[in-house]
């Protein structure tokens, strides 16, 4: 049951919109549906911010809602990055300021192509472009897509994003039962919602109620993550 139950938060949902909380990203979200839509009538969007702050995820979740609609080409690697790209692509790179020489300049070429092919790019960053390790002209050519911070959610978005999360899945998360959870383990996003899943496994085969006691000896016992 132990090795299950790690593999449960070893394996996070997908990533998409529907389980991206929005907090105070509202209009990166907004921006990001009409791109992966085809419906955006910008050349591309940088995502900056920090570590944890949900930019791969967004990446992600737009790649895959735009995959239903038009080519999407997916940069696992900065190496990977090249021209010859499908017409109306959308061109998505992580981590665009890890980019070296070579790299830098197959990005420059692909993106001053892209428009003409009726393509698009999405990328991410950890700075905003004027803070960026990159060339000039590539710094440059990426200020002019439209770039967005994605801000980190506060201990309060995520109280209000998990008691949702719990409410979808059928069962009610008291207030004491949240901030318990925020107080212990990893705070990031992905984890808590897949810690919520295993815990909502756990409490229906056990015929208990989701409470701080049996959250505590859950996490005490299976997981060895409470204090």
């Amino acid at each position: 049951m132990t090795q299950q139950f790690v593999l449960d938060l070893a394996r996070p949902e997908p990533p998409s919109f529907d389980n991206f909380v929005t907090g105070a990203n509202a209009e990166p979200m907004a921006a990001l549906v009409a791109l992966a839509a085809g419906t955006s009538p910008e050349t591309g969007i940088l995502l900056w911010g920090a570590p944890g702050a949900g930019k791969s995820h967004l990446l992600r979740a737009t790649a895959q809602r735009a995959a239903t609609a038009r080519p999407v080409v997916e940069c696992a690697t900065l190496r990977d990055v090249g021209t010859d790209v499908p017409p109306s692509a959308l061109v998505i790179v992580d981590a665009i300021d890890s980019a070296d020489a070579l790299a830098q300049g197959r990005l420059f070429t692909l993106l001053n192509e892209l428009p003409g092919r009726g393509g698009q790019w999405l990328a991410a960053a950890s700075a905003p472009p004027a803070s960026l390790p990159l060339r000039d002209d590539l710094r440059t050519r990426v200020a002019l897509g439209l770039v967005f911070e994605i801000v980190p959610l506060s201990d309060t978005d995520k109280s209000v994003a998990l008691a949702a999360y719990a409410r979808e899945r059928g069962f009610r998360l008291s207030d004491d039962v949240i901030a318990y959870l925020l107080a212990h383990g990893r705070r990031d996003m992905p984890t808590l919602v897949a810690t919520l899943a295993a815990l909502d496994r756990h409490s229906l085969a056990t015929q208990r109620a989701i409470t701080v006691p049996l959250l505590r000896d859950w996490l005490q016992r299976e997981l060895g993550l409470a204090r």
